[in-house]
């Protein structure tokens, strides 16, 4: 069962600021969420409803899960010194 991934315009404008390097590895990470939207390694953050936390390097990618839809949406991306400051 494949999710559809969505992202709100603000994690749209933040991945699109990334360097092209950097949007790749963060795109292979983001199609996989598609096929497993629970991998190892991802971490549910404090305070905040059904927002999840997936580290790629210095990046981090803040999501929520739809499973009614199916649906995985990318709620925030940014270095992981600013991404907690403006949630």
């Amino acid at each position: 069962m494949a999710y559809r991934i969505e992202f709100t315009p603000r994690a749209d404008r933040e991945f699109r600021a990334l360097e092209k390097s950097t949007q790749i590895r963060l795109a292979r990470r983001i199609d996989a969420l598609a096929e497993d939207p629970h991998p190892q390694g991802i971490k549910k953050l404090a305070g905040a409803e059904d927002l999840y936390r997936l580290r790629v390097g210095d990046y981090r990618i803040i999501y929520q899960v739809q499973g009614k839809r199916l649906v995985v949406l990318i709620v925030r991306i940014g270095h992981r010194a600013d991404i907690y400051r403006r949630m």
